[in-house]
């Protein structure tokens, strides 16, 4: 009887070392190192401080702006890949940014990470949207209020930060994290190829799909007299970015 694989060579070893006093060596193949020759670590490799408030001229008061929904609405067209190729964090909703969310991710990141070969940078602009708000107790009425704070809106699929370095994907997924899943909509950390599979798969998920009746066809249709309780949002997004 021929004992094959590597249970077959566990047995023969042990045989031969109870027999004869022998042991046996095997070779082991590791992979490579990977070698980061075109990565340039900047001089300021952690994430800069971003304002509370925008710096506006001096002979002009600060505007207001309504809520504008649409600044969160829908998906991200323009800021939607890794620009160094490598890793950050992507969200998968839309919401606001407060500056204490970005004092957050600037704190949070530059505390754990390792400035002799990572770096970070933001994707996303200082808070720039003002909000209004009334104070306590106040009737309704007597105009708009006076500024509150500033927001920066984000769509689905906007890259918040990235990081990037002489590093892997084991070694930064902690740091990044312990950040995402304080951020006030849902995001996840993810890598250049995580991003590129999920695009590759989300397009082979249209193509190849069978079922003629999908919630596109439906609204377009207006199967069911759908239109009759649909919202706007749906007839232009189809179900997707509430």
């Amino acid at each position: 009887m021929l004992l094959k694989g590597g249970f077959g060579r566990l047995i023969l070893s042990g045989l031969l070392r109870q027999q004869h006093n022998q042991q046996i060596a095997t070779l082991k193949h590791f992979a490579p190192p990977i070698e980061y020759k075109d990565v340039v670590i900047p001089e300021r490799p952690k994430l800069r401080f971003m304002d509370k408030v925008p710096i506006l001229p001096s002979n002009m008061k600060a505007p207001k702006l309504q809520k504008k929904l649409k600044f969160m609405r829908g998906p991200e067209t323009v800021h939607n890949s890794l620009l160094h190729k490598q890793y950050g964090i992507v969200a998968t909703g839309g919401g606001r940014l407060r500056w204490g969310h970005f004092e957050m991710i600037r704190l949070g990141i530059g505390r754990k990470m390792d400035v002799s070969r990572m770096f970070a940078a933001w994707r996303v602009d200082a808070p720039w949207q003002p909000i209004t708000k009334k104070g306590q107790g106040q009737r309704m009425g007597g105009g708009k209020s006076a500024i509150d704070h500033y927001v920066t809106p984000v769509k689905s699929g906007r890259v918040i930060v990235e990081m990037a370095g002489k590093c892997e994907f084991a070694e930064v997924k902690p740091i990044l994290e312990t950040v995402c899943h304080k951020l006030p909509f849902k995001a996840m950390v993810v890598s250049h190829e995580m991003l590129e599979e999920m695009k590759a798969e989300e397009e082979r998920l249209e193509r190849d799909n069978l079922n003629e009746y999908s919630l596109k066809y439906i609204i377009q249709n207006n199967m069911g007299g759908c239109h009759r309780w649909l919202s706007p949002v749906d007839h232009k997004w189809f179900g997707k970015y509430h």
